[in-house]
């Protein structure tokens, strides 16, 4: 009797011990349903012993919030009015005071002022670390609350206390929200350059910038500059268009590699409408994400100098993922590599020629820029070649590129 029950029992035990290895392959010494379980334990006694009653739906989001933030600056986790918040920023208007910000060693840190917003026209530059939002500590604040702190209804005021590079002691910033509306692409004819300045990648952004080739073209430009400096990325797709406009046909413009290796590659779908002239693309540490794809993949192929200093270095991928109840998870999938298989994330794309800005530099030329819009230069694009070294480096190698080639 007894060694028939033993058989069952070995049969059981290679059982057990073959679903085990088949976990340990992923799991290692981690059994999720372990810690599934002692995150039931933990909520159970939360929601029976907190000293005050709490919601289950505040607990769960607040999980949810916390397990997405552990992975890196760029996921976040999104309650329903957040969620559409956030659709209505990538649509190119939104409240606020106009900055894109990322997280480094647990405080809030400005990838870029996006210019003519009330961040851009009271000072602050990429690389600001905000230490404080209207005297409340930022350490460990998560992404969604800087954010949701620094919004607020147009015309109420918030007070950034910033540690800036270069500056002895912490700065403080009083800016006057407003309703955030960018237009992505502004040009101007300067001296027979079609000068293009890209803020940021919106819906509709390659369109405008599609028409503003055109119409610089119909004026006889002889070349163009691209400036993306400044400009904090968005959407993926925006980037792959306007990459589209300058790469040939059929030529891959990015593709994204995954966590189990899955590739997705985006090419060109027409040909270019530049008409072989030549460009030059400005950029800075304040250019990122999808202002990196573009540069990457004009880099790569040498349809553009790439004139400024290095990017910031951002080549991961978000998908936004909607639950059940209109919240969403923001959540990194995949890296972007540009077409010649370079992976740029916290690395940065080196420009072809290092023209450096330092912050007096910057101060200057933004303080001159806002000075003539506040006399009334609000609809044209404002050029300073004689402050602005990384916009005259440009226009003398365009005018260099252009010269071979009319001598050819």
């Amino acid at each position: 009797m007894r060694a028939f029950k033993f058989i069952p029992l070995l049969a059981f035990m290679f059982f057990v011990g073959f679903l085990l290895g088949q976990n340990a392959g992923e799991e290692k010494d981690e059994d999720k349903y372990f810690y599934l379980k002692l995150f039931s334990q933990a909520l159970k006694i939360i929601e029976t012993h907190y000293v005050e009653p709490v919601s289950i739906k505040k607990l769960i989001y607040g999980a949810i919030d916390g397990m997405v933030s552990s992975l890196d600056p760029f996921s976040d986790f999104f309650t329903p009015d957040q969620y559409k918040e956030f659709m209505s920023e990538t649509e190119g208007e939104f409240g606020g005071i106009g900055i894109e910000i990322t997280m480094e060693n647990g405080r809030p840190v400005v990838v870029a002022p996006i210019e003519g917003t009330p961040a851009w026209k009271a000072g602050l530059r990429p690389g600001d670390i905000i230490i404080a939002i209207d005297g409340e500590d930022t350490f460990n604040m998560s992404l969604i609350d800087v954010v949701k702190k620094i919004r607020g209804k147009p015309g109420t005021k918030v007070k950034l206390t910033i540690l800036r590079r270069g500056e002895g002691k912490p700065i403080e910033v009083v800016i006057t929200r407003a309703l955030i509306r960018v237009p992505s692409v502004k040009f101007v004819n300067y001296e027979g350059i079609g000068y293009i300045k890209i803020s940021q990648f919106t819906s509709g952004t390659a369109r405008n910038l599609e028409k503003a080739i055109k119409e610089l073209e119909k004026q006889g430009v002889y070349g163009f500059i691209i400036d993306l400096r400044n400009n904090p990325g968005g959407l993926l797709s925006e980037a792959v268009s306007v990459s589209d406009l300058f790469i040939p046909k059929g030529k891959l413009i990015v593709y994204t590699k995954g966590r189990r290796g899955e590739l997705h590659r985006y090419f060109a779908e027409r040909d270019a409408i530049t008409m072989n002239l030549p460009i030059v693309l400005l950029v800075n540490k304040g250019s990122a994400s999808a202002s990196e794809i573009v540069a990457g993949a004009l880099q790569d192929y040498r349809i553009a100098t790439l004139v400024g200093e290095k990017t910031f270095g951002k080549a991961s991928v978000q998908n936004i993922i909607p639950l059940e109840d209109g919240s969403a998870i923001k959540l990194t999938v995949a890296y972007y590599y540009t077409p010649k298989g370079r992976l740029i994330h916290k690395k940065g794309i080196e420009p072809d020629v290092k023209v450096e800005m330092d912050e007096k530099t910057w101060n200057k030329l933004f303080e001159t820029i806002r000075k003539l819009r506040f006399e009334g230069h609000t609809e044209k694009v404002i050029l300073l070649p004689d402050i602005d070294v990384q916009l005259k480096k440009a226009i003398e190698i365009l005018k260099e590129k252009a010269g071979l080639k009319k001598a050819a």
